[in-house]
């Protein structure tokens, strides 16, 4: 029995441990903005470089889609 107020006591002095470390990061503004970062990774506002290898490589498999038409036809 003594055992079950131990841990009554411990889950107590935690819960109390986390609900400080959440009052004081509400404080310093870690939930003002929680829209934000969710809606930022749809928007694709980067124009990608020229000299990039992404932009490479899409003028390499343009070129080849042109060749196979060519060939095709």
């Amino acid at each position: 029995m003594d055992i079950l107020y131990l841990m009554i006591l411990c889950s107590v002095s935690l819960a109390v441990i986390f609900l400080i470390i959440f009052i004081i990061s509400a404080r310093n503004g870690q939930f003002e903005d929680d829209e934000s970062p969710a809606v930022r990774i749809l928007l694709d506002s980067e124009i990608i470089k020229e000299d990039s290898p992404v932009s490479k490589e899409a003028e390499s498999t343009e070129k080849l889609d042109k060749r196979t038409e060519e060939k095709s036809d």
